[in-house]
């Protein structure tokens, strides 16, 4: 059997997730744009995964627009907020951001706009004297990864969150990775938008959302007919947003019932035991905050890469590029200052709620023996 440690990158779709979706994928089809009671049933279905999302953030139902995932939550949140404001061309962001920001800002730089970036410590987390010198009164968005996908660090987003208001800025945050496995509260948090990926917190992939504070105006990235208040043209995929409620509501559940704290001592028990079978072996943001499930560890005198092929029996993930003739390590642990040689060595091991003590004990000695054979 094979264990899987990589639900960073996407999770397994919950059964009670699967029930709630089936119904719309039959019977249920009706168009939630329809005034017969087919179209009703839809819409209500709708509204009713709009207030689950909510509830999971402690947002408004009227606040959360859906989407076909992270990505465009963060286009729309990103490319709409600047678009929509015309007085203010300057956008702050980070070094560590996920391809889903760093392109909206690099399309927007395309176009005129100036776009800073904060910068990383090894520790993975963002300089924040950088972001304070950065954000200014000329700044339309600032924009930040809430945990980086691949090292699990928690960004200071509450700090950020203050500094951006100060200037009359808002804040969007992408919680792709931490929307379902730590408890999130976007008044206490700060943020004015923010995006959800489904696919990520055990719905399906191709469906996301993206929280608006009332009152934020924002330009639509797509043009057409008038659903989700305007923001997100097309006829809505009820199935998915059905799948992706339901999905919150048992994150909540999880998250009262602690399992968080489980999940994160299954996670330093593999930590623990990578370190007494490899000597030298590091985890890239020791000692700062951090998802519960995520160790992004790094292999002494082995690439990662080549650890995960001797290792078939865990499915991981590594940041780094395979070229033709040449390996290149993560941009993100490079850009956090960590050298080209020891990045190299990068394996992010994810976590899942299914995950046990047993996979964990499994996984290590497999990582260990593999290790091993590689540095032979």
């Amino acid at each position: 059997m094979t264990i899987y440690l990589d639900h960073n990158a996407t999770t397994p779709i919950a059964s009670g997730v699967l029930d709630a979706m089936l119904p719309f994928l039959r019977e249920e089809f009706g168009n939630p744009s329809s005034s017969h009671a087919l179209g009703r049933r839809a819409k209500d279905a709708i509204e009713n995964a709009r207030a689950q999302v909510a509830a999971l953030i402690g947002a408004r139902s009227d606040e959360i627009v859906f989407t076909s995932g992270g990505t465009e939550a963060s286009n729309m949140a990103i490319r709409g907020t600047m678009l929509a404001n015309a007085d203010k061309r300057t956008l702050v962001t980070s070094t560590i951001e996920h391809p889903a920001t760093d392109e909206p800002c690099n399309w927007l730089a395309r176009r005129g706009y100036t776009v800073h970036r904060i910068g990383a410590r090894p520790d993975g987390c963002i300089e924040l004297a950088e972001g304070r010198r950065l954000i200014g009164t000329d700044t339309g968005l600032v924009t930040l990864i809430h945990a980086q996908n691949e090292t699990g660090v928690l960004q200071p987003v509450s700090d950020v969150a203050a500094m951006a208001h100060d200037h009359g800025a808002p804040l969007h945050i992408d919680a792709a990775q931490s929307v379902g496995k730590i408890a999130i509260d976007v008044e206490a948090l700060g943020v004015d938008l923010l995006s959800i990926a489904g696919h990520k917190l055990y719905a399906p992939k191709g469906v996301g959302a993206l929280y608006v504070r009332r009152g934020r105006t924002l330009e639509p990235v797509l043009r057409g007919a008038g659903q989700e208040s305007g923001r997100r043209p097309g006829t809505e995929n009820v199935p998915y947003i059905v799948g992706l409620g339901e999905a919150c509501r048992l994150a909540a559940l999880r998250l009262r019932e602690r399992g968080t704290q489980t999940i994160a001592a299954l996670a330093s028990d593999l930590y623990a035991r990578l370190q007494a079978e490899i000597p030298g072996i590091e985890l890239v943001g020791n000692g700062s905050e951090r998802l519960p499930n995520t160790l992004n560890v790094l292999f002494p005198r082995a690439s990662g890469r080549k650890v995960l092929e001797a290792c078939p029996d865990v499915i991981a993930s590594t940041g780094s590029a395979c070229h033709a003739d040449h390996e290149s390590a993560s941009a993100v642990l490079r850009a956090c200052g960590i050298a080209e040689d020891k990045a190299l060595g990068a394996v992010r091991l994810s976590l899942g709620f299914h995950t046990t003590a047993d996979d964990v004990k499994l996984a290590a000695t497999a990582l260990a023996n593999a290790w091993r054979r590689v540095t032979a």
